[in-house]
């Protein structure tokens, strides 16, 4: 099919729910390393990554190479049978997990269905029900993960599930208390207590968090927040969920998001990254926590033989091509081109994030921080035209996300920057 019989298709036969970037639909045909081709043959950088999920590049070949392995020997048995690709990559996930300690792992499809298995699990490991998240979050398409999401446009008018209440998140562009990093002394972590104390029974099953917020606009704790809360919330009883689908596998500089704020999480939850694009989900957890979900549970596709023999194969690839040490150096690279970028462009009033996630936060003027979503669109439309792929994110619609593979060079930020900063005159 041509371009158009492909969206005209689309529109007849897929839900009309189904989100598109563009209001003119760009129809993907292939993609390698940091680029994809669209359907006439036009070539994009690509600095989204397909939502950070791309981090070892397009068709990567060694994860190619794994996959195209694993297909011509077996491709599917369920978890009613061991596979040596499932247990190889539990193993692999145990070496790299925080000190070594998280070392169990059960495997779905998403990061939905891998939040939901955290929850479950820690509800029935402490014996208590209500659980934190944090407010601008996003977990996942599911009831609970619609439930737990704290951001209205992804919550759908649809009832919410009981049993989630919504902490103040570190936002430091928008205090919601008006206060200014450090002399706020972390007001809003400060906060987690109060809440717990007059919005649940004051014992919770535990935190559900983003190192990183995702959805909600890349938004970036300060140092202090995790640490904060944690033991607040394992004074009511609670474990530590890290909600590391856009976070883990090395894109901020460390293995995992949580790493940065010196909190060993009880609970880790994997997606996107972990699969360089395959389906994949996993929960990885403390073995006693594990333990603790003794009822008979099973996924028809959780660790499938390829998509496990593709994730096994990022894992290696990220540890053999030391690409924690390129986020780290080649991000730094780039959030010093975003900074320069904001000095002359007023449009920009915050740039945040860690290693290869990063983002822009666009305002009408730095001193309201009123929102500019439509300037936010139009910069998309721009890029786009200009052979750029960003993307959008945060309550307002107003922050640009950036995301590309973990894999770049620094040549890769230069064209980049100059097309965002191309992409920029006008809006």
């Amino acid at each position: 099919m041509n371009r158009d019989e492909i969206i005209l298709a689309g529109k007849e036969f897929l839900f009309p729910a189904v989100f598109h970037l563009f209001d003119d639909p760009l129809v993907i045909a292939k993609g390698k390393d940091q680029y994809v081709w669209d359907a006439d043959g036009k070539q994009y950088l690509d600095f989204f990554g397909g939502i950070v999920t791309v981090s070892v590049g397009h068709c990567n070949e060694k994860v190619s190479q794994a996959i195209h392995e694993q297909v011509d020997k077996l491709v599917h048995v369920s978890t009613l049978y061991p596979t040596e690709p499932q247990v190889a990559l539990a193993r692999k996930i145990a070496e790299v997990s925080p000190g070594g300690l998280l070392t169990k792992s059960f495997f779905t499809n998403s990061g939905s269905e891998a939040n939901e298995t955290a929850i479950a699990l820690a509800r029935i490991h402490t014996g208590h029900s209500d659980i934190v998240a944090l407010r601008h979050s996003y977990h996942g398409r599911t009831e609970a993960g619609r439930s737990m999401t704290g951001n209205s446009n992804w919550r759908t008018p649809l009832p919410a599930q009981g049993g989630f209440v919504h902490a103040h998140n570190a936002y430091c562009y928008r205090c919601p208390f008006g206060l200014t990093y450090p002399s706020c002394e972390v007001r809003c972590a400060q906060d987690m207590k109060e809440l717990i104390e007059t919005t649940t029974s004051g014992r919770v099953a535990g935190l559900i968090a983003e190192p990183i917020q995702g959805v909600g606009g890349f938004v970036t704790p300060p140092k202090e927040y995790f640490e904060i809360v944690a033991k607040i919330i394992r004074e009511h009883g609670g474990i530590i969920i890290a909600d590391e689908v856009q976070t883990g596998w090395g894109r901020t500089g460390k293995w995992f998001g949580m790493e940065h704020y010196g909190v060993t999480p009880d609970v880790m939850t994997f997606a996107k990254g972990l699969g360089n694009g395959m389906p994949i989900g996993a929960t990885t957890a403390r073995p006693e926590v594990a333990d603790s979900m003794r009822y008979l549970t099973l996924s028809t596709f959780g660790g499938n033989p390829v998509t496990t023999a593709a994730a096994k194969a990022v894992i290696d690839y990220v540890d053999e091509h030391n690409l924690l040490a390129n986020c780290e150096e080649v991000g730094g690279y780039l959030r010093a081109g975003l900074e320069d970028l904001q000095k002359r462009h007023p449009l920009i009033g915050d740039v945040r994030g860690k290693g290869l996630m990063q983002a822009l936060e666009l305002v009408e003027d730095r001193e309201s921080k009123t929102p500019a979503p439509k300037r936010t669109k139009a910069l998309l439309e721009n890029a786009r035209r200009n052979g750029l792929l960003i993307g959008a994110g945060g309550l307002y619609g107003n922050v640009i996300r950036i995301s590309p593979p973990m894999n770049i060079a620094k040549s890769d930020v230069d064209e980049f920057l100059r097309l965002l900063g191309g992409s920029l005159e006008g809006v």
